[in-house]
């Protein structure tokens, strides 16, 4: 059980610094969640364990496309006759699933690239009927990204060609429009994928938050992150509120920055008290682990949240089941909800998404 006086924001938490006036949030407004991301219309099959080797891909798992993974995609569609697509990427699942949630049109919104082709025009249409404000950077260049979703049995490999997404630039946020959703957000998320696009637009919206007395979140979103875009993660994390992960992604973490351990409580504590800009603001750190509870450290304590059971007969794939808990989480969160409450809707949301197929929900949410 949550501890009763532990609030999910800490908006109410005393602001020492003179500059920074104190910021009234209305959750039910429109534009208080910004996400920028890398948006890919996924592409879906249910696949086979050959059909993965052929591309040495592994179940669970996520990676950025290589040269042997173009050909897949066309592949895909020659080997698979039921594929499905559902506008994706990862930071924009969970802005979807957040705006569901929220109900108020256009709480949310979010920046990224695409080209105006047909897999574009999809991906934004779908995310707009949702209630997302789209706030699109366009190009010519490359096509809209993609991502193949292969699933097999209850498990889901992903491999992300960003294409179009791959180009978003920071000058983006200088058109006084988007600055302007900048300005009146008072929660940005980012997944940890546009480390590998444009680190210097998460960077830019982290401090902005930063300045203005907001809340920053981050999540680590693939080990491959933690590895090789260790540098940019690293300079985000003392402007990061929450941060939010798997257990693979933390122990891999705990791995590169040499912590020492393998124990997910440990390790998340150990990223809470990693150097902060803003002190008096302790970073929260939010680890699922399937179907183990989630596991929380915050204010040198840890909790856990027991997730809701599932038959693995319900179970149709775990595609976006991250995404879709970072999305239930962070509705509750910038209502300034307890955080059992922000727990309990982020499992509500993933318990819901993996009884479906790809990270989709029904017309309307049943969480009370």
């Amino acid at each position: 059980m949550a501890d009763k006086n532990i609030n999910c924001s800490p908006e109410d938490r005393k602001n020492d610094e003179p500059d920074v006036k104190k910021r009234k949030i209305d959750s039910t407004r429109a534009g208080i969640l910004l996400g920028y991301g890398n948006p890919l219309l996924d592409i879906q099959v249910v696949g086979t364990k050959e059909f993965l080797d052929k591309y040495e891909l592994k179940d669970n798992n996520a990676t950025l496309a290589e040269d042997k993974h173009k050909p897949m995609y066309d592949d895909m569609r020659a080997t698979f006759k039921d594929l499905e697509y559902v506008p994706g990427g990862a930071t924009l699942n969970s802005i979807k699933v957040a705006q569901w949630l929220l109900g108020t049109p256009k709480a949310t919104a979010f920046f990224g690239c695409i080209k105006k082709d047909e897999y574009g025009k999809i991906l934004e249409d779908k995310a707009s009927e949702m209630g997302v404000d789209m706030k699109l950077q366009y190009t010519e260049k490359e096509p809209t990204g993609t991502c193949a979703v292969i699933v097999t049995g209850e498990n889901r490999s992903l491999c992300a060609y960003l294409a179009a997404a791959n180009l978003f630039t920071e000058d983006h946020l200088d058109d006084k429009d988007n600055w302007l959703a900048v300005e009146n957000a008072d929660f940005y998320y980012c997944a940890g994928f546009p480390l590998t696009v444009s680190p210097s637009t998460m960077l830019r919206l982290a401090k902005h938050s930063y300045d203005s007395g907001k809340t920053f979140c981050m999540n680590m979103s693939a080990p491959f992150l933690c590895q090789f875009f260790k540098a940019p993660m690293l300079e985000l994390i003392p402007y990061v509120d929450v941060l939010l992960g798997n257990e693979t992604e933390a122990t891999t973490f705990s791995e590169q920055n040499d912590f020492g351990t393998s124990k997910i409580s440990e390790i998340a504590l150990k990223i809470a008290d990693l150097p902060k800009e803003k002190k008096d603001k302790p970073r929260m750190v939010v680890i699922t682990q399937g179907d183990q509870p989630v596991v929380v450290a915050y204010e040198g304590k840890i909790q856990e949240f027991p997730v809701i059971p599932i038959e693995s007969k319900d179970i149709v794939d775990t595609n976006g089941a991250g995404d879709a808990f970072v999305g239930g989480f962070l509705s509750q969160y910038v209502q300034r909800k307890p955080l059992e409450e922000c727990v309990r809707c982020g499992n509500y949301a993933a318990n819901l998404v993996i009884q479906r197929s790809g990270c989709t929900v029904p017309d309307k949410p049943n969480f009370i």
